[in-house]
């Protein structure tokens, strides 16, 4: 008896043994999820996705940048779920390594829509609208009455029979679009397409509008706008502003052609300054020359046309040369003294023709002016080199009187300053030199105002009033644009921040 219950309890603790064995539990080990959710369509980003796992860790966000981190996730299979209004779910799974981080990328794509949105309507302007700005805000409506946030409108414009596309909007929930640079009379087409936020699509007509005629500005000149120079034209009043150039070199010196038909002008957009030329509304510009427009002080400005618009004349350091207007017929018409430069120019057919021109030496104001025969030859001076500096010589609408200017104070100044700039008439004979700065006398209402220059003169179309440039000494404020009558009276300022001007 006792044989038996000693056997028993051996088994029964044998049993017990066992048991404990085959129960042991394993540890839990852990790695880590980092992942990015996309759109299908865009590839872009999404923000505030909903990401979940299975077996469950927790509940997850994307940031701004579409990512999501997710640390203790038990190694193995792992289902990663990502949820978003508006886009299909999905499931990826994967397989989560011990201490690794596990990269995933999950796309999610918006729902088939069961119809496309309606095509925009109520285009504004109304199409086929005549005389439209050259800068011009497009607009339309959802085809339902009610704004639609959800939408997305793409707009395209060509410019009249050019196959050319500008892309005025993308993906933009704006109904409204800014339409800037456009041309002068000329025909544009528009349209809009609308997409939902499944993606689908639908075009909206083809709309059209013309822009109003050119204006018929007769002031052209140069303004400085932000450290760029480019080249305006406007009537007297100001008004008509049209910004001809636009470019990110600088773009000066225009003048309009005796025929009214072409814009010259310099710029500096291959490095050194050539001559080019384009049409009145700014359109068609292309350089002329290839021996540059340059020489000491000169920095594009030596150059004019000549009186029937088939040519132009103009200054290469020591060099006079003549072109045609479509870059042909280089030709040289004279030579500089030597160690002298020519700068500012002019040309007309009167009294048998004549070209004046300026030579300069290394400083600014050692300044001559000489008056040629059309050819080039029999050079003859005009205004020798006075105390302080000489510029910008104009003929008369006769040819038998020139303006210029010159710093009555006398200072010779290397870097080209001048303290009193006035304007000079005379007879191309030499003789009947007028100061028509100082013929209103100092002080008196309408005269030049202390501290301040005349410069760069050009007579009117009609030959009894002139127009020039006003500024101060030190060159800080912006110049403005003068007129005044030949006897220096009746002074008007034209334009503030504007130089160079040409008057047609």
């Amino acid at each position: 008896m006792r044989l038996r219950l000693l056997f028993a309890l051996f088994a029964t603790l044998a049993f017990s043994l066992s048991a404990c064995q085959e129960e042991s539990v394993e540890p839990i080990r852990y790695g880590a999820i980092e992942g990015t959710v996309l759109d299908a369509r865009t590839n872009r980003p999404l923000a505030n996705v909903s990401i979940s796992t299975n077996p469950a860790t927790g509940s997850y966000v994307t940031d701004a940048l579409g990512r999501f981190k997710i640390d203790q996730v038990p190694t193995g299979q792992v289902g990663v779920t990502a949820r978003k209004t508006d886009y299909n779910p999905v499931t990826a799974t994967l397989t989560v390594n011990e201490g690794q981080n596990t990269p995933i990328s999950i796309q999610l794509e918006k729902p088939a829509a069961a119809t496309p949105p309606g095509a925009p309507t109520r285009p504004d302007p109304v199409p086929g609208s005549t005389n439209q700005a050259t800068e011009i805000t497009l607009s339309w409506h959802p085809a339902n009455a009610a704004k639609n946030d959800s939408l997305r409108y793409d707009v395209v414009l060509y410019e009249g029979n050019n196959i050319n596309q500008r892309n005025l909007l993308t993906n933009s929930k704006d109904s409204t679009v800014l339409a800037t640079g456009l041309l002068y009379n000329t025909t544009y087409y528009w349209q809009v397409t609308v997409r939902n936020p499944a993606g689908a699509i639908a075009r909206g007509t083809v709309w059209s509008f013309q822009t109003r005629a050119l204006p018929d500005n007769r002031y052209l000149y140069a303004r400085t706008v932000g450290g760029n120079t480019d080249i305006y034209s406007s009537n007297e009043t100001g008004a008509n502003l049209v910004r001809l150039t636009s470019a990110m070199t600088v773009e000066t010196a225009p003048q309009l052609s005796p025929n009214r038909d072409l814009v010259a002008y310099s710029s500096n957009a291959n490095g050194q300054f050539q001559l080019y030329i384009m049409n009145r509304d700014g359109s068609n510009q292309r350089r002329i020359t290839t021996l540059s427009a340059e020489s000491y002080n000169n920095a594009g400005i030596g150059y004019r046309w000549s009186p029937d618009g088939a040519q132009l004349i103009y200054t290469h350091y020591d060099q006079l040369l003549r072109i045609n207007r479509d870059g042909t017929g280089l030709t040289l018409l004279a030579t500089a003294p030597s160690g002298r430069h020519f700068r500012e120019c002019d040309w007309t057919t009167q009294q048998g023709g004549r070209l004046m021109v300026q030579t300069i030496g290394v400083n600014p104001y050692d300044s001559e002016l000489y008056l040629y025969n059309v050819d080039g030859t029999n050079p003859v001076l005009l205004v020798g080199n006075l105390p302080g500096r000489v510029d910008s010589p104009s003929f008369s609408i006769d040819g038998r009187t020139v303006l210029y200017t010159r710093d009555v104070a006398g200072f010779n100044d290397a870097n080209g300053r001048q303290l009193d700039s006035h304007i000079f008439a005379q007879r191309i004979d030499g003789s009947s030199t007028v100061d028509i700065t100082a013929g209103t006398g100092s002080g008196n209402p309408g005269s030049k105002a202390t501290g301040t220059n005349d410069i760069m003169p050009r007579y009117s179309p009609d030959g009894f009033r002139m127009i020039f440039v006003n500024r101060t000494n030190d060159n800080l404020s912006p110049p403005e644009i003068w007129a005044a009558d030949l006897d220096g009276r009746n002074r008007a300022k034209l334009f503030s921040n504007g130089f160079l001007p040409d008057w047609k």
